[in-house]
């Protein structure tokens, strides 16, 4: 494993892992419909399947579902202390409004079980049923108060709605005035790219798609209504710390010519942002750390999904370092620190 620069004192903290619980199943309303994701475990639970239906969605290990197995491999790499947030496939933007509460329901509790059997190392990202504004907030409500989970991830697009749809307003203002943080997951990557091949839909559409989600987010009025909202997105914000400043400036060709106060303003609203370090070549963090900030970079390594995540994103950030791309104060911060302020930890 690569030598980590000292985390300032704190936990080394993983943002961004997924964890599918064994028990998940679908609301027995609809649990013949195929869409439905579910975990099957091998006899000698060496191996396990995402199905959904009769279709192998993807293999996977056992860390995605056994805590014990989980925590050994983070004491392999070296961290601490690990944010576990569903599987993408499971937050079912298609489902009924009803059915999908029952599901995520269900796997907010199991979450919580997998945080409760991990003796401290491990905390929860839950998720809500955004295709019912109103139960999503409650469910919201439920995770923090109840559960006791770190915040939410949701995905990038909720079915046809942008992040920036006014319909989906209550829920961002509700979360930014109880405190309650949001980790943007991309799910739509194959559609913004046209092409379903993994060379294009993941290497591609998943920055492609985490882009649009920002920028709704930043142009689309959603961060002005919600001054208290603290929002992370996956890969390094994906495309969006590339595509800003053209974005910015198609804005102002809109506007009528470039205002300085607007400029401001929008940079103040890109700073706000949050977002792991997953960008697999170091050479891309300083970007994103100018775009950001390197106080709100976190560590981040979509484990255990990935060739060898925990190391990859590990080597990426000591790399930057060993670079002089990053400080190695700021990156001891992204290793730990960063991720506890982002949390409210």
């Amino acid at each position: 494993m690569p030598q980590l620069p000292a985390a300032e004192g704190h936990p080394v903290v993983d943002i961004h892992a997924h964890h599918f619980p064994a028990a998940l199943h679908a609301p027995a309303r609809t649990a013949d419909d195929p869409r439905w994701p579910r975990l099957v475990v091998d006899d000698d639970g060496r191996a396990g399947r995402i199905m959904r239906g009769s279709e192998v969605f993807r293999q996977v290990e056992p860390a995605l579902w056994d805590v014990p197995t989980r925590l050994a491999e983070l004491d392999l790499a070296g961290v601490d202390t690990q944010v576990i947030s569903p599987v993408p496939v499971t937050l079912s933007p298609w489902a009924d409004g009803k059915d999908a509460a029952e599901f995520l329901r269900l796997q907010n509790d199991l979450l919580a079980e997998a945080v409760a059997g991990s003796g401290g190392r491990l905390h929860a990202l839950g998720a809500v049923p955004l295709q019912d504004v109103d139960a999503a907030i409650a469910e919201l409500l439920r995770v923090k108060q109840e559960l006791g989970l770190a915040g939410v991830e949701i995905g990038t697009r909720i079915g046809d709605l942008e992040l920036d749809d006014p319909r989906l307003r209550p829920f961002f203002v509700a979360a930014g005035e109880w405190g309650v943080p949001l980790f943007v997951h991309p799910t739509d990557g194959p559609r913004t790219t046209r092409r379903a091949e993994p060379t294009y839909a993941f290497g591609v559409g998943m920055l492609t798609d985490t882009a649009l989600a920002a920028t709704a987010l930043v142009f689309g009025g959603v961060l002005d209504d919600c001054p208290g909202l603290r929002v992370a997105l996956a890969h390094g914000c994906g495309a969006f710390p590339w595509t800003y400043p053209r974005t910015a400036y198609g804005e102002s060709l809109m506007r009528g010519g470039p205002d300085p106060a607007r400029t401001a303003h929008l940079d103040g609203l890109v700073g706000s942002l949050w977002a792991d370090a997953l960008v697999f070549d170091p050479g891309h963090l300083p970007l994103v750390a100018a775009r950001l900030g390197a106080g709100h970079l976190m560590l981040g390594t979509d484990h255990p999904f990935l060739n060898r995540p925990l190391e990859t994103a590990l080597t990426t950030l000591t790399e930057a370092v060993d670079r002089d791309l990053l400080g190695e104060r700021e990156v001891a911060r992204v290793l730990g620190r960063n991720a506890l302020d982002f949390l409210g930890l």
